[in-house]
């Protein structure tokens, strides 16, 4: 008996419109390429999504949970980082837990997507994290990355997305 991986959304489970208003609030721009193409500027190549500058570079079958995961490590870079960004979006421990904390508050903004799913999505991709899921790593452990995103003015203090990129260095 064979085990299938399991289903994650995907772009093409969402109205583009919707993806495309999300990122462009960031200033982003979603760049959809074709089906059978390899994705520019994807650190982990197949599907997932691609950063090179400003731009979000996917095909129809790239995950959400890798499209807003990519667009969060732009908005969460120091500006210097943003700057000749390609491919690698660096940072350290601590951005990458404000990432995968705003990444999964930005779920709510799209339909047919929410924090649930963000987090059961990145649980079957296989994020890991100190509690043994996602979705009980933002509830319980995951103080410190919502201080770091209050503390870049990236989200408010009832967890709204500030819509702003952070404009400090590291």
């Amino acid at each position: 008996m064979s085990q299938q991986e399991p289903e994650v959304m995907r772009l093409s489970a969402c109205r583009r419109r919707d993806v495309t208003a999300l990122l462009q609030r960031y200033g982003l721009q979603l760049q959809i390429g074709p089906a059978d193409a390899g994705i520019p500027g994807s650190y982990w190549g197949a599907e997932e999504a691609g950063l090179i500058g400003c731009q979000v570079m996917v095909r129809d079958d790239t995950p959400v949970h890798s499209i807003l995961h990519e667009a969060c490590h732009y908005v969460c870079m120091a500006p210097q980082r943003r700057d000749g960004l390609d491919t690698n979006a660096g940072g350290d421990y601590d951005e990458e837990n404000a990432v995968c904390y705003l990444q999964i508050l930005l779920a709510d903004e799209l339909p047919g997507m929410d924090r649930q799913r963000m987090c059961a999505d990145m649980d079957a991709w296989g994020y890991t994290f100190r509690l043994g899921s996602a979705r009980r790593w933002f509830e319980q452990d995951a103080d410190d990355a919502r201080q770091w995103l209050l503390q870049h003015h990236l989200i408010s203090n009832n967890e709204q997305p500030s819509w702003k990129l952070r404009t400090t260095g590291d």
